[in-house]
């Protein structure tokens, strides 16, 4: 009998064991389990936001017109290969980025290639990008049976234009000066804007505003990366006195990759074209003229919003003004030396995707071409 009785508990240990063990594989493998999709779900965001950034980028480089087709396409390529996934590329080519009129064409298949987006016909109704990423493998460390030795992960998103925008920042803090119907801004011609004293301002000057601050750092800061507060068409602005000729130059030249006066690239990098002398047509072509800065550049620095005001608001010598509305400009060059700080800069007369801001629905609407937004869809 006593016999039997050690037996019976060898044989309960030995269950025990044997449950425990099973238990603790069981364990092991939930950990691994979990550590694994852990990872994957990280990787499939981190890709995700890689696609997201690259759908931004294209659709920041949309103009409606052709050469904005090509400008997506090349700004969205770039940006997912300049990514890193899982320590290897992602690498995109321009079949991977497609292009549509309405959101349903990516549903139902009518979507279309860069070609066909980018006919005369069809290229100013185009608003939506869409980045496809290609199958990326994620290695599996612990689960290989359940999940296999690795998984593939892929990603899409799609970002176009907002509404016009209405309500504007980042743009410059100078007004350019037009005349009693501001119709004489002519699209694709290209302007001297001098400063103007205070009390003889004339249409084809510039006035500086005193925006985010009135002193000449916050002049410089504002040129270099543009105001943060927020106005529309009817807005009030304060102007200030005199040039700022050395501030105007050492701001809007970041862009130009000409840094001064504790200015620096990080904070406000240059253009990805520094070459001067060309239109915004050139600019936005993928073939045009190019001249890469010595520092990591930003593509669409050189295209500026600006507020455009009456001569007859500055009359008596007012110092606050009503902006008539904002137009967008192309930065042709750098401001050269002297007491002037002349902008030379094309007044672009078309739609664009530039610059921030908000569409308020009780806001004047702002005319001329479309001021829009890069706007993650989905």
């Amino acid at each position: 009998m006593k016999l039997k009785k050690i037996r019976h508990r060898k044989s309960e240990r030995g269950s025990v064991l044997a449950a425990a063990a099973l238990g603790m594989l069981s364990f092991i493998l939930a950990v691994g389990l979990g550590v694994d999709v852990s990872h994957l779900y990280l990787a499939k965001n981190e890709l995700q936001n890689a696609a997201d950034s690259a759908a931004l980028a294209g659709a920041s480089g949309l103009n409606y017109q052709s050469s904005g087709i090509a400008d997506a396409t090349d700004r969205a390529t770039k940006a997912m290969n300049s990514y890193q996934f899982e320590n290897t590329k992602v690498v995109i080519v321009p079949a991977d980025v497609r292009f549509a009129r309405n959101l349903s064409d990516f549903d139902n298949g009518t979507d279309m290639s860069e070609g066909q987006a980018a006919a005369s016909t069809v290229a100013p109704d185009i608003k939506f990008v869409k980045v496809t990423t290609p199958q990326s493998p994620v290695n599996v460390a612990f689960v290989s049976m359940v999940l296999g030795n690795s998984l593939d992960l892929w990603a899409e998103a799609v970002a176009g234009v907002s509404v016009p925008l209405n309500q504007f920042a980042g743009y410059l803090p100078v007004s350019v000066v037009c005349d009693a119907t501001c119709t004489s801004l002519v699209p694709k011609q290209m302007y001297t804007f001098r400063g103007g004293p205070q009390g003889s301002v004339a249409p084809g000057n510039y006035q500086i505003l005193a925006i985010d601050g009135s002193g000449a750092s916050d002049d410089r800061i504002g040129l270099a990366s543009g105001v943060k507060n927020i106005v529309g068409p009817g807005g009030y602005v304060d102007t200030k006195p005199g040039v700022s000729a050395g501030a105007v130059r050492q701001g809007v030249n970041t862009r130009f990759d000409d840094y001064a006066s504790q200015l620096d690239p990080i904070n406000f990098p240059p253009d990805s074209n520094i070459k001067e002398g060309i239109d915004f047509e050139e600019y936005s072509d993928a073939k045009g003229r190019k001249q890469p800065p010595s520092n990591d550049g930003v593509a669409g620095r050189r295209v500026v919003l600006i507020p455009i005001v009456k001569a007859s608001e500055f009359s008596g010598g007012r110092t606050r003004v009503q902006i008539d509305h904002f137009g967008a400009f192309f930065l042709s060059s750098k401001v050269q030396g002297g007491n002037g700080g002349d902008l030379q800069a094309e007044y672009i007369g078309v739609g664009v995707v530039v610059g921030n801001g908000e569409y308020d629905p009780t806001g004047t609407t702002n005319p001329g071409p479309p001021i829009t937004k890069p706007v993650l869809y989905r």
